[in-house]
């Protein structure tokens, strides 16, 4: 996505070169890679490396103020620097979304709304400051913090609005690729057809996050969930492996700096087709609203709801438990969390409950790669129920009869 430009004007003291890249197609291939790092990076090394969520989050933030402050020192674009900052907030962003949902227990609806009027505050301070929103602008300190602001806080809107849909639909990974993939394609034939360049482009970053974090899921994911099976690990290296080489093609080339821009294709607009265009949009905006609509009355599983992929039916043979392979410590442990959980529940204390299963979830995802192993048909069973729990304990509307029914069912479960 390209956009007709004017020689830009003599530098002053005050001001910087370019530091951001040309919007080549170089771009939005690099961007999508590393919006996928974000998610499978991030889970890595929350639930891979047991690290957890608090831990990884103070670690990216501290990673973050170091990198974005070594990108506000350079005076012009310098892609290693830059996309290494994109990667990083792809993960922050990602992992702040999910403090809100799994440590505080902010509803995805909730979170998604927050996070785009927070975007929709910061783009008009930015234009009310410097009565523009183009990265081609980006040639000051002042204009550069708003970038980066307006960045992290697509990557944390995307992370939600794309878990939020996943919970709505049960899509499961790779049929969920597509809302995204499709989105994106309409936005482009709309900037085709005259749509504000400056618009187009915000609308098409912000779509990359979801559209990339489902492509991560999708690979990541094990086959009986939807995915290809490469795991989280795996995911990372190869998208990291290829944002580097991109990154090494690019320093060499210079091939997206304002210098060596080649003239793509120039796009002929007037203001009132843009404002027809902008009718376009909302109706696209309609049209993909109301077919999550109707994928949300369609009859799914709850598992499949949930950003941990679809459900799986399993039975369990003639007089097997779906603990016995499993060492008793960890047992015990998951007893005690939904215990208290019930417990909190049944005092009615919801917020309570919510902050106590988000330990059984941590506990859960952090013990999956020892005990999926030991014995995958009870591992399949429990993570059944415990998601059952996590979308009743975390509804928008708690029904405490739902609750109680998923959590006594659990607890039946693991002390049989």
């Amino acid at each position: 996505m390209t956009t007709s430009t004017k020689t830009p004007p003599a530098l002053t003291g005050r001001e910087m070169l370019s530091k951001v890249p040309e919007i080549t197609v170089w771009f939005w291939v690099i961007k999508i890679l590393c919006t996928t790092v974000g998610e499978s990076f991030a889970d890595w090394i929350n639930m891979t490396l047991g690290v957890g969520l608090e831990l990884t989050s103070v670690l990216f933030t501290v990673i973050l103020a170091g990198v974005l402050t070594w990108q506000l020192t350079l005076r012009r674009y310098v892609p290693f620097v830059y996309w290494l900052t994109v990667v990083v907030v792809s993960v922050a962003g990602t992992l702040y979304t999910d403090i809100l949902t799994d440590d505080l227990g902010v509803p995805l609806a909730a979170s998604t709304t927050v996070f785009a009027l927070i975007l929709g505050v910061v783009f008009a301070i930015w234009w009310y400051s410097q009565r523009t929103l183009s990265i081609h602008s980006i040639t000051t300190r002042r204009r550069e913090l708003f970038y980066w602001l307006a960045i992290l806080t697509t990557f944390a809107l995307g992370t939600a609005s794309g878990d939020w849909i996943l919970e709505l639909t049960g899509w499961s990974p790779g049929i969920s690729v597509l809302l995204p993939a499709g989105l994106i394609i309409a936005v482009v034939i709309g900037w085709r057809l005259g749509a504000n360049a400056v618009l187009s482009f915000w609308l098409a970053y912000i779509l990359t996050r979801p559209l990339g974090a489902n492509l991560g899921d999708w690979l990541g994911f094990p086959a009986s969930d939807g995915g290809l099976g490469l795991g989280v690990g795996l995911t990372s290296i190869i998208f990291l492996t290829a944002i580097l080489a991109t990154v090494i093609y690019l320093s060499v080339t210079r091939a997206d700096t304002v210098e060596n821009r080649r003239e793509g294709a120039r796009i002929t607009t007037t203001p009132q087709r843009e404002r027809v265009m902008i009718g376009y949009f909302l109706g696209v905006a309609a049209i993909a609203a109301g077919l999550l609509v109707w994928a949300a009355a369609q009859p799914h599983s709850t598992a499949a709801a949930s950003e941990e992929g679809p459900a799986t039916a399993v039975t369990l043979a003639p007089g097997q438990t779906a603990t016995q392979n499993f060492p008793a410590s960890n047992i015990t442990a998951y007893e005690v969390i939904v215990q208290d959980t019930l417990a909190r529940v049944q005092a009615g204390d919801q917020a309570g409950a919510v902050a106590r299963v988000a330990d059984l979830e941590k506990a859960w995802d952090a013990d999956q790669p020892t005990l999926e192993p030991l014995d995958g048909t009870g591992w399949s069973v429990i993570d059944g129920q415990i998601d059952a729990v996590l979308t009743s304990v975390r509804a928008t509307s708690p029904d405490p009869a739902a609750q109680t029914t998923a959590l006594s069912t659990l607890l039946a479960t693991l002390t049989p």
